[in-house]
């Protein structure tokens, strides 16, 4: 057969990470065309992709305006830049794989639900954690009946401290005016794994979180505005230098110090710690967001689903307990343990060897299975191989907006269809 063609608009982290896939299995897709607008991440991925500079452009502006010249496209930019080219494209008769949050209000959620449907194009939105090894086998499990029927959830998002302090203080997603809530950016996986495993959309949510630690409240005396600076440096947990600057010692020249240098040296990273926004101290930075949150969720059938974010963690695989009238599930993204009431055993599937579900091992194989999924179904024509389609995303979108609702009111919300 031959390959699927896509370009790629956005060639940051995510962006490069999903057409890394395609270099992996070129008789399956190739990527034909890049819209970047940093030069250096522009180049570095056009020649990776032998790309010709006639197709690596600053503006997705631009090759939308050549027409269709190829099957589909990644939408890789920041989250409040989806709208504008998932339509374009969409319009265009592009199929879409759109990084996640899919937008960040819900009208304009909507709007690109409504645009690749009129268009009669395929969307997947990149819920990765769908498309794990690690949840295919639970699902397997819930949907067997040996549990029973699912009475209740925990789930556990253990960011790590961090992360946290990259993404979500010193980061990007800091600011819910700049970019969105914490809920939307880190867990709308989350919510959206639940809905999946469980197999019924939520229909009310109740939460609780706060910025609890990373504020100028909890900033060590003496402490500098930059960890380079800081007197204090040696002894706090989120020192910048030695966290970026180990990477760079070991050699680890991946994310997220690549989101932090381009040159992998230690006068970029000097520099870049000095004068950008990775070097600040995080008690010293403008970030808003939460640093722990928790959502409450009911289901049309009556389970209950209890998710729990948190920043102050060593990092890794989320967990989950399912409880249901025949047995308990436990698994950690590695391992996933059965409990059977009525034989009093216990039994443990090990998927050890298929990938841990956590951000670090490319969200334990959801990343590779995504792109699988959707180049399968862009080949065959066939939109069933896609699980995170336009009207399921739409309804977990829609779960976190009203969780979020109910953080900031004190309310109890009924999510929207």
């Amino acid at each position: 057969m031959t390959p699927v063609s896509l370009i790629v608009v956005g060639a940051g982290d995510r962006g490069t990470q999903h057409a890394r896939w395609a270099l992996q299995h070129p008789d399956r897709a190739t990527v034909v065309a890049v819209a970047e607008p940093r030069e250096v991440r522009r180049d570095r991925f056009a020649g990776a992709h032998g790309i010709g500079p006639e197709n690596a452009v600053p503006d997705w502006r631009e090759l939308a305006a050549r027409g269709r010249i190829a099957d589909a496209v990644l939408i890789c930019t920041l989250d409040r830049d989806h709208v504008e080219p998932a339509e374009a494209f969409a319009a265009l008769g592009y199929h879409i794989l759109l990084e996640k949050p899919m937008a960040l209000d819900e009208e304009s959620c909507r709007r690109i639900v409504e645009a690749v449907e009129q268009a009669g194009v395929m969307l997947a939105v990149g819920h990765v954690l769908r498309y794990t090894p690690y949840t295919r086998a639970l699902k397997r499990v819930l949907d067997s009946g040996r549990l029973g029927e699912v009475v209740s959830v925990q789930h556990l998002e253990p960011v790590g401290y961090w992360h946290q302090a990259h993404s979500y203080v010193r980061g990007n997603w800091r600011r819910a005016d700049e970019a969105t809530s914490m809920l939307m950016a880190k867990s709308c996986h989350d919510l959206d794994w639940l809905q999946y495993v469980i197999g019924e959309r939520p229909s009310r949510v109740s939460s609780f979180g706060r910025l609890s630690h990373f504020t100028p409240a909890n900033r060590p005396a003496g402490a500098a505005d930059r960890c380079l600076d800081c007197p204090v440096e040696d002894s706090c947990v989120y020192s910048a230098k030695r966290f970026y600057g180990g990477m760079l010692e070991r050699r680890e020249h991946v994310w997220p110090l690549a989101v932090v240098v381009d040159d992998f040296t230690p006068d970029a990273l000097e520099q870049a710690l000095r004068t950008g926004p990775y070097g600040r101290c995080v008690y010293a930075c403008d970030n808003d967001v939460v640093d722990h949150q928790v959502v409450a969720m009911e289901f049309p059938g009556g389970a209950t689903a209890n998710f729990t974010m948190t920043a102050f963690t060593e990092g890794g695989s989320r967990r989950t307990r399912v409880f249901g009238t025949r047995g308990e599930l436990t698994g950690d993204g590695e391992t996933i343990r059965i409990f059977d009431f009525l034989t009093d055993t216990e039994e443990t599937v090990d998927i050890s060897g298929l990938g841990e579900m956590n951000a670090a091992d490319g969200h334990g194989g959801g990343d590779t299975g995504l792109m699988d999924a959707f180049v399968s179904a862009v080949a065959s024509g066939e939109p069933t191989l896609i699980t995170s389609g336009p009207r399921d995303s739409l309804a977990s979108h829609l779960a976190v907006l009203a969780a979020e609702r109910s953080r900031l009111n004190g309310t109890v919300e009924t999510v929207g269809t």
